[in-house]
């Protein structure tokens, strides 16, 4: 057998590459929506034999069957929309508050989500790091029955250490605790802050860690980007930012975090619970993990969805929505978010919506953190500021937040960067919202960055060194991966 693979491995060699070729190729055709990336793949895989298939292998597959752990939470989730019934939004209440191109808007959200649209929640900013781990902090510490944590990075410095240690200390009094961490954010210091929480008893799992023993080799660049804490069952807290020293301090990076009340609560806790029951197969149904509605007392309610998006049965459910909001956008569209690199249909429904007359905005730092992703965007700066969209670049320290609003009166916010990872790739929980007290909120975090922001312009754009031009684009056609 050695002589005759020794005398013929080249036939054998082109045989295998031949198979894996045709296999990976045909997947690509099959499975890929976008004719771009399908003949992207495909080329890659004709090119170059044997790598070419490996790396569609990890990069390239995107999609995660899940359907056997969201039909075991199909009961629940029943029990849960039945005992939430009188929160629901009635059909029509969107357009008599609102208008009919947000009722058209909510009839879009029912299709791409699985969240309805609730009332009676509660949505508080929390506007620095600061603020937001003491909240989360103080909340952990009056936890009585159940704690529940999913987050991309975890750092082991000094805040993760404190909420790390109120983790610990609330497991050790009788709190049911879970905490879910990105197995690619876990990496992010050394040495891990999983390690220590385990030695604390709490249960701790990597999303989507076991990529070589648990044959998840297909889905290496798939990651959860949510952040998500619920306490009780009665408040959840989420938005853009993740558990590390970087968001305190006098020179803080900004961000903004909400902490939530009221009927939304069950279903942040759903998604959380669905990822942790994905990776662990525990489901989390007893007495301790149940939903208490907290009702508030100030009646100052919104009406509000979760969006959840990822490569599963949620693909795309950011996307659509926001690419929806743009079309029935009236007057403006605000945005403010660290990576914005769109792919061509978000930013065709930007242009159609300048194009009508709507005013259509966008703030990203000016310092950032990803200086690859920085020169990617802006290799796309031109060809949108020739749509007549507006383009301005914040100062001061690094701002992580993720915000948008249309016209006064919808509102996005949460985990999801306006980039294809984001869009496509990661796993991400959105709440859109529908308030005009709360849109303006988001609208003054803008007008707070616009008052020293400084506008991009094509004469500006133009005048950069061939060269830098040229490395911006390459690393733009790279967009799709960053």
């Amino acid at each position: 057998m050695l002589d005759l693979l020794s005398t013929y491995w080249p036939h054998v060699l082109a045989v295998v590459s031949t198979l894996m070729g045709v296999v990976a190729a045909s997947h690509a055709a099959m499975n890929k929506r976008d004719v771009r990336s399908a003949n992207a793949w495909v080329g890659v895989i004709l090119l170059s034999p044997v790598i070419g298939p490996l790396i569609y292998a990890v990069a390239g597959i995107n999609r995660m069957r899940r359907a056997s752990y969201i039909a075991k939470r199909s009961r629940q989730r029943r029990r849960l929309n039945a005992a939430l019934a009188r929160h629901m939004v009635a059909e029509g209440v969107i357009e008599s508050r609102f208008g009919g191109r947000m009722e058209a808007l909510r009839r879009l959200g029912d299709r791409v989500s699985r969240h309805p649209i609730s009332s009676g929640n509660q949505l508080v900013p929390l506007l620095t790091g600061d603020e937001a781990y003491a909240a989360m902090g103080a909340a952990i510490d009056a936890a009585s029955r159940s704690i529940l944590l999913e987050t991309y990075i975890f750092d082991h410095d000094r805040i993760g250490l404190i909420l790390a240690d109120k983790l610990i200390a609330a497991h050790r009094r009788g709190v049911q605790v879970r905490v879910l961490i990105d197995a690619v954010g876990a990496r992010y210091s050394v040495p891990s802050i999983v390690q220590y929480l385990q030695e604390g008893g709490v249960p701790v799992a990597a999303f989507n860690g076991k990529v070589i023993m648990g044959l998840r080799l297909p889905y290496a660049n798939l990651r959860t980007h949510r952040k998500i804490l619920v306490v009780d069952g009665t408040t959840a807290f989420l938005g853009g930012m993740n558990i590390r020293d970087a968001f305190t301090g006098p020179d803080a990076a900004h961000d903004t975090h909400f902490k939530a009340t009221g009927p939304i609560v069950a279903d942040i806790f759903s998604v959380a619970a669905d990822d942790w029951h994905f990776e662990t197969d525990e489901a989390l149904e007893e007495e301790a993990w149940q939903i208490r509605v907290a009702e508030s007392a100030d009646g100052n309610h919104c009406l509000a969805r979760v969006v959840a998006t990822g490569p599963d049965a949620h693909l795309e459910s950011n996307h659509k929505l926001l690419t929806g909001a743009f079309s029935v956008a009236k007057r403006s569209i605000r945005i403010i978010s660290p990576y914005f690199l769109p792919d061509s249909v978000f930013l065709a429904s930007l242009a159609t919506a300048a194009g009508r007359g709507v005013a259509v905005e966008i703030i990203v730092p000016s310092k950032n953190n990803l200086a690859i992703v920085s020169h990617a965007m802006n290799g796309q700066f031109e060809p949108i500021l020739k749509n007549g969209c507006r383009i301005f670049r914040s100062t001061g320290p690094f701002d992580h937040s993720k915000l948008l609003v249309v016209d006064g009166r919808w509102a996005f916010v949460g985990s999801s960067n306006m980039d294809s990872r984001s869009l496509r790739l990661n796993f991400e929980i959105d709440l859109e919202v529908y308030d005009t007290d709360f849109a303006a909120f988001v609208e003054s975090r803008f007008a707070e960055r616009m008052a020293t922001a400084q506008e991009v312009t094509r004469a500006e754009l133009q005048k950069q060194p061939f060269l830098l031009k040229l490395l911006q684009r390459v690393l733009w056609l790279g967009s799709p991966y960053l």
